[in-house]
């Protein structure tokens, strides 16, 4: 993976090899940190970057950071042009992936939030597909369950709380599958390693409720609207047992990495036909041609750089 050109640093750009922070860093020791994830969109035709709903992401991100008892005096919007300033050294003309990381900062020992100083950083990479098999991907449900919110609130990217994801991630790769699906405590289908998930069942587009331990996607906010308001399809979120996904019509991840991946086979079962639903198929042609800026319906989701 290509490492990045430039990061926002203790209140600057500077060159990457030029952010660094020690080994004894609270957040490195403790997880005690949160990030986002957003991407930009290269068009080539257009000559222009696109970055995807980064007011809504800085949004999300500036929460998290509340969870975790860090106060910056920053907003979305200030975020947001902070990156675009980054994104503009960088001159990027291709796909990327965009991390904001805000962390605990002290050097020493002892677990704790309060009295601890903040720093925020900013970095942004070449970026591809997240999960290569994107049309067609065999996920299995994982051994390992999915945080409770009074444990680590899964609504809060958190850094420490991706240790269970990493988890769920090796195993589901090293059994030869693409991608992993955890259940909540009770036993209800919740998210993927790192991504949200969306059935089709006899015509219905169904979701997990933000209240079963998932992340509150900004990808799975717009495929919603999407499915609604394009597809006119009908959208429910409502807990999905283990054994529906195995007799549904339709499975897809959703996700800033994943973006809408196809799931067409969970535990070595064919998801309905066994290839790319129409459903699932549309909503990505959709999603690919708003990304790169060629939809102006949809036009105010992005930022170019």
């Amino acid at each position: 993976m290509d490492l990045p050109k430039h990061a926002y640093f203790k209140g600057k750009i500077v060159p990457y090899s030029e952010a660094k922070v020690g080994v004894a860093t609270h957040a490195l020791n403790y997880g005690t940190a949160v990030f986002g994830g957003l991407r930009g969109y290269w068009n080539d035709e257009k000559k222009k970057l696109f970055v995807f709903r980064p007011i809504d992401h800085y949004r999300r991100f500036l929460n998290s950071c509340r969870i975790m008892s860090m106060e910056f005096d920053q907003t979305p919007e200030s975020l947001t042009n902070l990156t675009l300033e980054l994104l503009r050294q960088d001159a990027y003309q291709e796909n990327i992936y965009i991390r904001p990381l805000a962390y605990k900062a002290d050097e020493g020992i002892g677990v704790r939030l309060h009295n601890l100083k903040e720093e925020l950083t900013i970095f942004a990479i070449p970026f591809g597909l997240y999960i290569k098999n994107d049309t067609s991907a065999h996920v299995t449900i994982s051994s390992w369950r999915r945080i409770d919110d009074n444990s680590i609130p899964a609504r809060g990217k958190i850094s420490g709380a991706y240790a269970s994801s990493a988890l769920i991630k090796t195993d589901a790769a090293r059994g030869g599958f693409d991608e992993g699906l955890v259940l909540t405590q009770d036993g209800h289908l919740a998210e993927g390693s790192a991504m949200n998930i969306f059935m089709l069942r006899d015509g219905v587009l169904v979701t997990p409720p933000i209240t079963d331990n998932i992340l509150e996607g900004i990808t799975r906010r717009s495929v919603m609207e999407l499915a609604q308001n394009e597809l006119g399809l009908t959208v429910v979120q409502r807990q999905i047992d283990r054994s529906e996904i195995y007799i549904c019509d339709e499975f897809f991840l959703t996700g800033t990495a994943v973006q809408i991946t196809a799931v067409t086979k969970v535990d070595h079962r064919p998801i309905g036909k066994g290839v790319m639903g129409p459903v699932t198929d549309s909503l990505r042609k959709l999603f690919d041609k708003i990304l790169c800026g060629n939809d102006p319906k949809y036009a105010h989701w992005n930022v170019v750089v």
